[in-house]
């Protein structure tokens, strides 16, 4: 088993972005990177073939609280682990099921403890605590393994604020004591991220921010924003935090967001991203390019028999014409859902991939003046 290393290839010169690369049992991620999200084992609509050659992920999330209900964990350790299960050799991170216990507003129950939830399946009462959070990470077997954390909602009072970001604090002492007598179980080593809260209160942000710095952990996560609030205060958030987070650590900021979210943060100096927005946005048939957002459902494209897009960098842009993918979606066809979730995986990871080399060609600041208008366009 080997430690997770950071090192830091290059610095923008006219931001705080930087280009690194990540260091795990299962591989090397180069930063800045996009992670596709596969809740319950799958990236949605995605085969793990075409994670590889077509989009060329380079890790992917798996979801605690999902893969807890279904398949379980005997199932899990069964297999030998996640990556086994699914066959995927590369890095995973999984979350640590509090999002989506949190955001079971009505089916779950808050205390030091942990939080006492109903299945959204069946109704059945479950409780994850920070010690249970960390044995099914262990069961699943990710590479980098989420703390247990309260995500309040925005917008939050300042006195439940900081009483969550308190007891998230406490719950972590309580994943890192854990992990230390519950070792990982299949021959390789997993690394715990620390998450930072305080909703958008600058105090709470940097009193957090400082909390998680003083753990000393190899990496470090940034959660509860894009929850509702504006971008501005995202963005303050973010530089907030980044500003006194470790720079020699890896930065994660949690379900952040749209390409230009992405660059932005970038620019902040966070290095890891995922959301769920390309793959649920692509479902619906909305696609990212980089001459702006294309609506496949609508009636401009019935006729337009070009590529799906040509300057795409998968595959199914050049294979597929937008008149037959819109044909597809409307008429409920599932290749629709592959064809929109590859290319629009394709194009995050891409994004980052440019950023990646802008970075180091020291020129990132104006790259991402000069295409953040062409990405918000409508088409």
């Amino acid at each position: 088993m080997a430690a997770l290393n950071f090192h830091i290839d290059a610095q923008d010169a006219g931001s705080k972005a930087r280009a690194g690369h990540i260091t795990t049992d299962h591989g090397v991620i180069e930063t800045p990177i996009f992670m596709p999200v596969g809740t319950a084992g799958t990236v949605k609509a995605v085969p793990q073939s075409d994670l590889v050659e077509d989009i060329r992920a380079q890790i992917i999330l798996g979801n605690t609280y999902h893969l807890y209900l279904r398949p379980g964990t005997e199932v899990l350790e069964g297999a030998g682990g996640l990556h086994r299960f699914m066959n995927w050799d590369r890095p995973i991170l999984t979350d640590s099921g509090g999002y989506q216990v949190f955001s079971l507003s009505e089916r779950r129950k808050i205390t030091e403890e942990g939080v006492m939830f109903r299945s959204h399946i069946d109704g059945s009462k479950h409780l994850f605590s920070p010690e249970s959070s960390m044995d099914i990470q262990r069961s699943i077997g990710a590479d980098i393994i989420m703390a247990f954390d309260e995500c309040p909602p925005y917008p939050s009072e300042y006195g439940y604020a900081r009483e969550s970001m308190e007891r998230t604090h406490r719950w972590l002492d309580r994943c890192i004591a854990h992990l230390e007598v519950a070792p990982a179980k299949y021959g390789f080593d997993q690394h715990l991220f620390p998450i930072v809260q305080g909703s958008t209160f600058s105090d709470l942000r940097a009193a957090s921010a400082h909390a998680i710095a003083e753990r000393g952990a190899v990496g470090n996560a940034i959660g509860g924003l894009s929850v509702g609030e504006p971008h501005e205060d995202m963005y303050a958030m973010t530089e907030l935090v980044c500003g006194i987070l470790p720079e020699d650590k890896p930065r994660y900021l949690m379900g952040v967001g749209t390409p230009e979210n992405l660059l932005e943060n970038m620019a902040l100096g966070v290095d890891m991203f995922d959301c769920v927005m390309p793959t649920r946005n692509a479902r619906h048939g909305f696609l990212f390019t980089w001459k702006g957002t294309l609506n496949m459902k609508n009636e401009k494209w019935a006729q337009d028999h070009s590529p799906l897009d040509p300057d795409g960098t998968s595959p199914v842009d050049q294979f597929y014409s937008k008149a037959y993918v819109r044909h597809l979606l409307k008429a409920n066809e599932y290749l629709a859902l592959y064809i929109c979730s590859v290319h629009n995986l394709a194009f995050y990871l891409e994004l980052a991939r440019q950023a990646r080399q802008h970075i180091v060609a020291g020129d990132f600041s104006a790259w991402k003046a000069s295409v953040i208008p062409h990405l918000n366009q409508r088409l």
